[in-house]
């Protein structure tokens, strides 16, 4: 009797706990990262018998967690990369509309102005029309400086995400560790925490979100977390830091580092992943190419107009000003400099510039220079000095002070010159229209031989304003103000005080031509005209491109590139449904299912009871039936 008693209440107990099993599964069916669970029914051993083993019963031999690693593994990995092109994606797509709108574009900025400048050509003596061309001028300026002030802003966002995230991954990697004492105390009783495990699986998945890992389960079911390159986050309880310091050159612009046992070190970012290294490859695969290539171009409108402008003259007679104005390239000490060395950079040649940045190390003895995107060797002429600068990359170097071997300068060739170009010329008659030199033939020339107008190829000449001239000796030779015999060959240019003229035809002995200063000339555009042309001349790339295609090289990259990533998006987003939906297939609580085992296990305990009852009615009839 004992027997069928304790049979059937090992029975009650076993379905009691798969009841409390699959009530644990309905009431966390909506739960994030939960793993459905399963009680796992075992015969009790029997007893012997003289007819054999008698059955004593079940009971519930474990409580098991559905989960498959490597499902789990693949959903982190799919995460991770989702995660990383969203970031990507989000902050890109920023800069596609800013540099392509037409509102707040370069595009219609330089298109503006050029064509205010076309109009002037046409009609160079009207103060309208120049004070027009002023506006025009200001406003591109302004544009630039709203630009490089939106892309500044973007580089801000960037830190403050950093930041956060860097947080988000510190906390996560806390709460890892604190669940990983948990687990491996949990263990010592011979029992799987399987809510602990849900809830660090839940801990590292988001963790992959912000950065890519790597996992190992430790003996005492604590799992170790690796990040990026292999460098260890969570170790059993101890959690190590990630922390977000300035660069070596910019305290300002922020860089994640890694918190060892050996210290501070700048965190290996090739494989960092998730949204962390998202941030990190669109700072700089996106957004500073962008403001170096703004710089650039910026670089280009400024020096290009202001070196034609400078061969102009203006109403008053005086050569030409300034236009624009723009800001040296920026140098920049590394923190752990030891030395005092300076450098003054310049811009020296617009067809070498790139516009990137550099990094000038000194090593005891030389200097040497480097690409600071690429770590590539930049060829240096010259010697350093004011008289004999270096020069590489369109960029002239000179330096100065006391440094120490090991020192190392940045030159950020363009990164901030958009934002530092202003219009400064504010005097309508100052603007430089008219060619600052004409030529002329004299009346008295018998000879059939003609004169070309006059170009300045040197306006920095300071003989330019002054008269030459030419006077030919014979048909075969000239003399330049009386001096010299020069070897006449027809149409060949002749430069004389900065300007250049050709001759060609037949000249006789005595004919006289002259070069003078074109004071007076108020409807000359013929600077006006060499302004105007400026957009579509190849200066920069070697000469290969005008600054109108550079801009639009910009903007073309930045939109290949999104597109390129939001295709990347859409892809890895099919990749991370899928996977979720194998966790799910294994994991997920379903309610049907669930509710079947209800009234199963329901049904099942009420039989066991129905058991129980009998059993103690036949312990009744016995006791009744022994007191007789």
């Amino acid at each position: 009797m004992p027997g069928i008693l304790n049979t059937s209440l090992s029975g009650m107990l076993a379905f009691q706990r798969a009841l409390d099993v699959t009530s644990h599964n309905i009431a966390n069916a909506n739960t994030p990262g939960y793993s459905r669970q399963v009680a796992n029914f075992t015969a009790r051993p029997g007893t012997g018998s003289g007819v054999g083993h008698i059955g004593s019963g079940t009971q519930i031999s474990s409580i098991e967690r559905m989960f498959d690693a490597m499902q789990t593994d693949q959903l982190r990995t799919s995460t991770t990369g989702f995660a990383r092109f969203n970031a990507l994606n989000n902050l890109s797509s920023r800069i596609d509309v800013l540099l392509a709108d037409a509102d707040t574009g370069l595009n219609t900025g330089l298109q503006s102005y050029f064509s205010a400048m076309q109009d002037l050509g046409n009609d160079p003596s009207s103060i309208p029309a120049r004070q027009a061309v002023i506006g025009e001028a200001s406003g591109l300026a302004s544009r630039f400086q709203s630009l490089d002030g939106r892309l500044n802003e973007l580089e801000t966002e960037v830190n403050d995400r950093l930041k956060l995230a860097v947080d988000d991954v510190n906390g996560l990697a806390t709460s890892i560790a604190s669940v990983n004492n948990q687990i491996a105390i949990s263990n010592g009783s011979g029992q799987s925490p399987n809510d602990l495990l849900d809830q660090r699986d839940s801990l590292i998945l988001k963790l992959s979100a912000q950065v890519s890992v790597s996992t190992s389960l430790q003996d005492d079911g604590s799992m170790s977390v690796f990040i990026g390159a292999g460098q260890s986050l969570v170790l059993g309880g101890d959690a190590r830091k990630l922390g977000v310091d300035g660069t070596e050159f910019d305290l300002t612009r922020m860089t994640v580092t890694y918190q060892g046992a050996s210290g501070s070190a700048p965190l290996d970012t090739s494989s960092t992943g998730g949204n962390l290294g998202g941030l990190l490859e669109f700072r700089s695969r996106i957004l500073d190419p962008a403001r170096q290539s703004l710089g650039q171009t910026a670089i280009a409108v400024s020096s290009s107009l202001n070196e034609q402008h400078r061969a102009g003259m203006d109403l008053r007679g005086n050569l030409g000003l300034d236009l624009f104005s723009v800001a040296p390239p920026k140098v920049l000490p590394s923190s752990n400099n030891a030395g005092t060395g300076t450098v003054t950079a310049t811009i020296s040649d617009l067809g070498g510039l790139t516009g990137a940045d550099y990094v000038l190390q000194f090593d005891g003895s030389n200097y040497s220079l480097t690409r600071a995107d690429s770590n590539a060797a930049v060829a240096l002429s010259g010697t350093g000095t004011a008289a004999d600068p270096f020069v590489g990359d369109g960029i002239s170097l000179v330096v100065g002070g006391a440094p120490a071997a090991g020192d190392r300068l940045l030159v950020r060739s363009g990164h901030t010159a958009a934002g530092s170009i202003q219009s400064v010329l504010t005097d309508p008659q100052s603007i430089a229209l008219a060619a600052p030199t004409r030529s002329a033939a004299s009346l008295g020339n018998t000879g059939g031989a003609t004169i070309s107008s006059a170009s300045v190829v040197d306006a920095t000449d300071p003989a330019l304003l002054s008269s030459a001239s030419i006077l030919f000796t014979s048909p075969t030779t000239y003399s330049i103000n009386g001096a010299g015999s020069f070897a006449y060959t027809d149409g060949s240019p002749i430069v004389v005080n900065g300007s250049e003229v050709a001759i060609a035809g037949t000249p006789l002995a005595g004919d006289q031509f002259t070069i003078e200063a074109n004071f007076g000339a108020v409807g000359d555009n013929a600077n006006a005209l060499l302004m105007a042309d400026i957009q579509s001349v190849d200066i920069l790339d070697g000469g290969s491109i005008s600054i109108n295609d550079s801009y639009g090289q910009l903007v073309a990259s930045v939109g290949a590139t999104t597109h390129q990533i939001q295709a990347s998006l859409d892809a890895q987003s099919v990749v991370l449904s899928n996977a979720e939906d194998a966790v799910l297939a294994t994991s997920a609580v379903n309610l049907d299912e669930e509710a079947a085992n209800l009234i199963r296990f329901q049904q099942a305990y009420q039989a066991v009871a129905q058991v129980v009852s009998v059993a103690s009615t036949l312990f009744d009839s016995l006791l009744n039936a022994t007191r007789r």
